[in-house]
């Protein structure tokens, strides 16, 4: 079935697909320009409206949807170009996971920005993605995106924003690539909460082109339903995959859940819960999901052994109404499901209460081993993992939960990094998936987090393609395998390192003393760089 949106929602007819690519080189990191000042003031330089695209909200909460949103003809929230020689760019936004509110022309070739928040919201303003037409190849354009909410952002590292070209996708066979130059992250207004700008230059490869704009590569409900459809109807695959509807959304599209095992007996098998995209603006997460499915529906000998030693439990998109409607962060209840967890009735957040629920069944029949969340995270490099350390646990357990950590970043060592990773139980993190699967008694719960940007280990200082990110998902599936073989050397291996890595921590602190196993992780975590603060992108 296709998308069903808000009712308050305008959306386009046309169907928005691009094509996968790789570039043929990693695509290396953007110096950053840090001027003091923001860009633009909008109440000195009040510009040209040139696109607004509001959705009307009835009252302050969600009421009804239905596809193809808004009934009746669409508005037209852009300004007619006057005759061929006007270089006005045409902006729009009004389709799946599109998001950009208002467009300012400036000048001849600059536009300041401003992003739609949440529904039924006024923040989370971070994921964009939009389309641009009407464009000219030779003049460098300014883009100023004014209302963004993040005090610290990637963008202030070297991140570029994508660029697609149809011209380019039709003649040359090039997708989304990283564009960009001069890109600024700084503190825009005075008032409260502050706003942020982002702001890059950018020259568009071609006149009259169709261009998008994306925050990281976009992942649809429709993408997912694309591959859920492809697996339905291969008949090797769908032996050893179910999939079905977990739940329904507020707006009524369905929360799939896939069940994959090998056929027969599940007689002792564990169990393994993967879930993704509760945040919908983490669009990293689903390629990481992709490149997890993909290997473990495979004929690869590792991918049967994995298939035969567990059930997998797999919901790739907890939140598609969000990312229907180009959310970053909430759902349409207007809050973030990921802080809703063991309090929230299934009317409010269907997916992560059936999802919590069905973990809860299974662990009354058998033992669900390992439970991970994928996310995106907009302001730490590389791949790393929040894990559940409580302290009150015995040296061999609070030394296991860091253990699957540290083999995935011996299988990835140019994109995982152990030493981000955070293992204390916050208490603004209680409600998180991560946390509540914990208390249920999985043993290993994680929060898996992809950097919106890329890597910085290994030599690199570049940009995570799609095929790094499915990359993670691979290499998750091979750390599981060497991670439940008690005989496997890496696994003994990594205890011995954790526990000395542990204990180096502690020696480090002066006048400390002791064993590390004494010491809670708070303290622990304490001096090591990175916050998990209750806003982190976990």
């Amino acid at each position: 079935p296709a998308p069903r949106w808000p009712v308050e929602c305008e959306v386009i007819q046309e169907t928005i697909e691009h094509i996968e690519w790789v570039p043929p080189k990693p695509e290396p990191f953007c110096p950053p320009v840090g001027p003091e000042q923001p860009m633009y003031n909008l109440s000195e330089e009040p510009g040209t409206t040139v696109y607004h695209s509001s959705p009307v909200l009835q009252g302050s909460c969600f009421t009804r949807a239905r596809v193809g949103g808004a009934p009746g003809p669409l508005s037209s929230p852009t300004a007619p170009l006057e005759g061929p020689e006007d270089t006005t760019l045409l902006f729009e936004s009004r389709f799946e996971s599109g998001n950009l509110q208002k467009a300012i022309k400036v000048g001849p070739y600059e536009y300041v920005l401003m992003l739609r928040p949440d529904l039924y919201t006024a923040k989370h303003t971070q994921w964009f993605y939009f389309r641009v037409q009407n464009t000219r190849q030779e003049p460098l354009y300014r883009f100023t995106i004014a209302n963004m909410a993040k005090p610290k952002s990637l963008y202030g590292q070297g991140l570029q924003p994508l660029l697609y070209s149809q011209q380019d996708a039709q003649s040359r066979g090039i997708g989304w690539r990283r564009v960009g130059t001069d890109i600024c992250y700084c503190r825009g207004s005075t008032g409260e909460p502050p706003l942020f700008q982002l702001s890059w230059t950018v020259r568009f490869p071609h006149d009259s082109d169709t261009c998008f704009f994306a925050a990281c590569y976009p992942y649809t409900y429709s993408d997912l339903q694309r591959y859920l459809r492809t697996l339905a109807a291969d008949p090797v695959r769908s032996r050893y995959c179910t999939v079905q509807a977990l739940c329904r959304s507020l707006a009524g599209n369905s929360v799939y859940l896939l069940t994959i095992t090998s056929p027969g007996s599940t007689a002792g098998k564990r169990v393994v819960v993967a879930s993704a995209r509760v945040h919908p603006g983490e669009s990293g997460g689903s390629w990481a999901m992709r490149g997890f499915l993909d290997f473990l529906l495979s004929a690869h000998a590792d991918a049967q052994l994995l298939r035969r030693l567990f059930i997998f439990k797999v919901v790739p998109m907890l939140n598609p109404d969000g990312v229907v409607v180009g959310n970053s962060r909430c759902s349409l209840a207007g809050q973030d499901p990921n802080r809703a967890y063991g309090m929230a009735l299934p009317g409010s957040f269907p997916g992560v209460w059936h999802l919590r629920a069905m973990v809860q069944r299974v662990l009354a029949e058998r033992e669900v081993m390992l439970y991970c969340d994928f996310h995106g995270h907009s302001r730490k490099n590389n791949v790393f993992m929040y894990g559940c350390d409580a302290g009150g646990d015995g040296t061999e357990t609070r030394l296991r939960q860091r253990v699957f950590p540290l083999m995935l970043s011996k299988n990835a060592p140019n994109k995982f990094s152990f030493s981000s990773c955070k293992f204390q139980v916050q208490k603004s993190k209680e409600r998180t998936g991560r946390v509540s699967m914990w208390h249920l008694g999985v043993s290993h719960s994680y929060t898996l987090e992809v950097a919106f940007s890329g890597s910085t280990l290994g030599g690199r200082r570049s940009h995570f393609s799609k095929e790094d990110l499915e990359s993670v998902g691979r290499l998750f599936c091979d750390t599981l395998l060497e991670f439940c073989d008690p005989a496997s050397a890496k696994l003994q291996q990594c205890l011995v390192e954790a526990d000395a890595l542990l204990q180096q921590q502690v020696d480090c602190e002066p006048g400390s003393g002791g064993s590390w196993s004494d010491v809670s992780p708070s303290e622990l975590e304490s001096s090591t760089s990175g916050s998990d603060s209750s806003m982190s992108d976990g």
